[in-house]
């Protein structure tokens, strides 16, 4: 057997080898809920819901079993997030230090800046194991916010983003982070509980009129999630999306206009989350923290746009 060959057997043999190694490793543990979820911890609220889902709130959640188990998944986690004109100039410096330092400690996380000029950006380093990607956009093309922000993150979604990331988040550039915001929150469809309306839980601002597409009928809704937090998997959040412009199109064929929030809502009650966010991690600067509140993980500033 000449030398070439038995180096090509060597190889085949090491090869097979490996192979073999791989089909016989025991699959990765997978995470139970109870594992690192303890709802019994926080019987002052809603921790549990119908469908099964938990609900995080501080206290839930063991940080350390969480930890020891995302780290060995090797994860890349997205944040984006839409600033264009004043919007920029008024929140984004804000919003890209304080998520810098809160959003995902310890881990890759790609930051997705959407904005209509280059000039708005601020002169941020980012830290070790964060990396900025800025995404060039043709200023608010819709003439409407939110419809900016969802077909433009849809497009990036398809074009890059499904293939960058293993979970995507989505927040509007007015918020400030001040706790962790961390590996707790990950989940395949992750919607956020409103601050406002979690509490008050009456008299819900659903959409009512049984033509529009985000019509929830009286007597019939799960929560009031808030608009400005979206996660999850990049090809679910892109399924959402996809949800809500099919909505926003079929009422404009009706004649008829309902918010950004209220198709959201919509969606969430036909589509179940398979996690929810307490008020904690998207509170109302303008509102009191009651004593549910434990600890603030960001906090949504006020402004008209949003």
């Amino acid at each position: 057997m000449n030398l070439k060959r038995k180096i090509l057997v060597l190889v085949s043999c090491v090869f097979s080898f490996l192979l073999l190694e791989h089909r016989l490793r025991p699959p990765a543990e997978e995470l139970r809920l109870s594992d690192w979820f303890h709802p019994g911890k926080r019987p002052d609220v809603v921790t549990i819901t119908d469908w099964l889902a938990p609900v995080i709130w501080e206290g839930t959640f063991n940080r350390q079993v969480l930890g020891r188990y995302y780290r060995r998944q090797n994860l890349t986690i997205g944040l984006a997030v839409l600033a264009t004109g004043r919007t920029a100039d008024q929140y984004l410096e804000l919003f890209m230090r304080s998520a810098n330092k809160h959003f995902m400690t310890g881990y890759r996380v790609v930051f997705y800046i959407m904005v209509d000029a280059l000039s708005r950006l601020p002169d941020l380093e980012p830290d070790p194991l964060r990396t900025f990607k800025v995404l060039p956009i043709k200023g608010d093309r819709w003439g409407d916010f939110h419809l900016t922000r969802m077909s433009s993150l849809a497009e990036h979604i398809l074009g890059h983003i499904e293939d960058e990331v293993d979970f995507l988040f989505s927040m509007t550039v007015n918020r400030v982070f001040q706790n962790d915001f961390g590996v707790e929150t990950l989940g395949t469809s992750v919607a956020q509980l409103h601050a406002w309306w979690y509490f008050k839980n009456k008299d819900i601002p659903y959409e009512r009129r049984p033509k529009s597409a985000a019509c929830i009928p009286f007597g019939q809704g799960d929560f009031y999630y808030d608009g400005s937090v979206i996660g999850g998997r990049p090809l679910e959040v892109l399924t959402l999306i996809e949800g809500y412009l099919q909505g926003v199109t079929h009422d404009h064929k009706n004649g008829l206009n309902s918010t950004y929030e209220r198709h959201l809502n919509k969606y969430f009650f036909t589509h179940k989350p398979t996690k929810l966010l307490s008020p904690e991690y998207s509170w109302n600067a303008a509102l009191r923290p009651p004593a549910q509140v434990w600890s603030v993980k960001a906090t949504r500033l006020s402004g008209r746009y949003f």
